[in-house]
């Protein structure tokens, strides 16, 4: 008698808050708390057969059977308490009754509450709303969004997810939760929680294992990952976001390094149209100074400047589309770096980390410039055709020529390590004179054995280099650049074919250039001091004669590795036989190659 007087006690109090709950408009606490109490925590819906565990839980007796099912523990889902061995159960028949009375509520509240409630006779009935009003819009602004999963009519959006109950919450049912699971981990709502827990041991992923850098439960550190270091993944997401940081400052360095290298093109652009223009302005004012027929060769040079001016412009602009995709892949690159550095989502953030700290495949543009002088020596090798009628103007041709490769002056010093035992060489690298005896120095492979030669120290593989040699009142030598290949052992023949391009003066009686065979050259007066040009991409090497500002020879080859400057001093018994690498005085525009 007293277990019916209960059952309807409980049922009247149901049916008062159902009724609070539907003229409040669905808003009341109390309403939640009452719906709350008689869901399922597992399957998210009213209870089916509920049963209560030893902890004081209460779920579906399908549902924690399943849930015990696929778990290594007998563990309760919302407290996580741990159980020896499988708990008896039983089916909570007051709770059950309860449950079903909500359901038939849930079908039809309104009218179920008005049958129930009916008065007694002679009482007036009560007057109860016939709808229940929705809150959301079915294609209301939360369409794609998460959804509350507490919610049983339409659903509010979700403001929070519990990590724990692996559920998400609207701002009411939140209120709820926090006020009976104060420690639980909230998260940005987020679908799919079912990723957070670890798939093997159905435990939150709550550490990072640093050995095999990825994301764990507490049951894998004590199988798998047992003897590994492990640490929290906001530990880890700390740790990971400064790196983040660093590489979104590095890709942006990049882009800015790229915006800079293209604007450098750009200028060099218009410097190399300026210099072509001036070139064929130049050659206008020599031919015209000459007869008809030296019409027909200006022609020709106009077309191969232009020429060359159109060449460079097309690679500079191919290089500018090239910088520009660069930009475009790093900017989206930062976007998605910059995007991941404001998540506060702990697992999306160090799941996608990996692919996002490496750099996108960029190209070295450091070495990459458009030269504003594209045709030197251009006009000179077209007015050399006309010889016997252009002698006065090629050597104004050639001084300007001079004073164009000049800009390209580096500083070049004598390699000791190359140097032939013969040799004695300046502390500064700059001063080179035969000993006449020989010095007691290793024999490194880098080293010439038995013919006096040194190679300067610093190597060209790009760009162009200018320098001068002092050869004063030496009578055998020689000077340009060689292969880094080339022969350092035994006896040595200087010639292009064996990786020399160098100009030499034999004995005192004959200047020569190593070409193959050697070709022999007339030159007055004496030389005193040469400058030595390389263009590596034209493969030219050119020697000059500075005291006179003229052109002595120039050699046009194709290079495919790396060249070295060149030296060769034989024994001359002079108090002048010194060698000097001389500062370039003619211009205070200096670059390195």
């Amino acid at each position: 008698m007293t277990g019916n007087i209960v059952c309807v006690c409980v049922y009247i109090y149901i049916y008062i808050y159902i009724y609070i709950y539907i003229c409040t408009g669905m808003a009341s606490p109390t309403r939640m708390l009452t719906e709350e109490q008689v869901h399922c925590s597992i399957c998210l819906d009213v209870f089916t057969n509920p049963v209560s565990i030893p902890c004081g839980h209460n779920f579906c007796m399908a549902c924690i059977g399943s849930y015990w099912k696929s778990s290594a523990l007998f563990m309760c889902p919302m407290c996580k308490k741990t159980f020896f061995k499988q708990p008896d159960i039983s089916i909570n028949t007051v709770l059950r009754e309860i449950a079903e009375k909500f359901k038939e509520m849930k079908t039809n509240p309104v009218a179920k509450l008005q049958k129930t409630m009916q008065p007694d006779p002679g009482q007036s009935p009560v007057e109860l709303p016939t709808e229940i009003p929705e809150l959301i819009p079915p294609n209301g602004p939360w369409a794609q969004v998460v959804s509350c999963d507490v919610c049983t009519g339409p659903q509010r959006q979700a403001v929070k997810s519990c990590l724990v109950c692996l559920t998400s919450y609207c701002e009411e049912h939140l209120k709820t939760h926090t006020s009976r699971f104060t420690k639980h981990k909230l998260i940005e709502p987020v679908q799919n929680l079912e990723d957070r827990m670890c798939k093997k041991h159905e435990r939150l992923l709550e550490l990072f294992c640093k050995k095999d850098q990825t994301i764990v439960c507490v049951l894998c550190t004590e199988m798998d990952h047992r003897a590994h270091y492990t640490v929290p993944v906001e530990r880890e997401w700390t740790e990971k976001k400064a790196l983040l940081r660093k590489t979104e400052a590095e890709v942006q360095q990049m882009i800015q390094e790229r915006l800079k290298k293209v604007d450098d093109i750009k200028h060099s652009i218009e410097l190399n149209k300026s210099s072509a223009q001036r070139e064929i302005e130049d050659s206008i004012q020599v031919f015209s100074d000459l007869i008809r027929a030296v019409q027909k060769a200006q022609a020709e040079l106009v077309l191969d400047i232009e020429e060359k001016q159109r060449k460079t412009e097309s690679w500079a602009n191919g290089q500018i589309q090239e910088l520009e995709q660069e930009i475009d892949a790093l900017k989206l690159r930062n976007t998605e770096l910059e995007y991941l550095s404001h998540t506060e989502d702990h697992i999306h953030f160090l799941q996608n980390f990996p692919s996002l700290m490496s750099h996108p495949h960029t190209k070295d543009w450091s070495e990459t410039c458009v030269y504003a002088d594209p045709c030197v020596g251009t006009t000179r090798r077209a007015v050399l055709k006309l010889v016997e009628t252009l002698t006065e103007e090629v050597e104004k041709l050639a001084e300007i020529e001079l004073k164009r490769v000049q800009k390209y002056s580096v500083d070049i010093t004598f390699d000791p390590d190359t140097a032939n035992p013969w040799l004695q060489l300046s502390e500064d690298g700059h001063q080179m004179r035969h000993l006449g005896a020989w010095q007691d120095l290793a024999d490194t492979p880098e080293r010439f054995d038995t013919v006096v030669i040194a190679l300067g120290r610093e190597g060209l593989s790009s760009g162009r280099c200018y320098w001068e040699v002092q050869v004063g009142e030496k009578d055998d030598w020689y000077i340009g650049v060689a292969r880094a290949s080339v022969n350092r052992k035994g006896r040595i023949s200087v010639s292009t074919s064996q990786g020399y391009w160098a100009l030499a003066m034999k004995k005192g009686q004959e200047y020569r250039v190593s070409s193959s065979p050697p070709l022999l050259l007339s030159i007055e007066p004496r030389l005193k001091r040469v400058g030595v040009y390389v263009d590596y991409e034209e493969g030219q090497v050119s020697f000059y004669d500075v005291q006179n500002k003229s052109h002595i020879y120039t050699f046009m080859d194709s290079f495919n590795e790396k060249l070295f400057p060149f030296f060769y001093l034989y024994c001359c018994d002079k108090a002048s036989d010194t060698m000097m690498i001389c500062p370039v005085q003619e211009t205070s525009h200096t670059k390195q190659c």
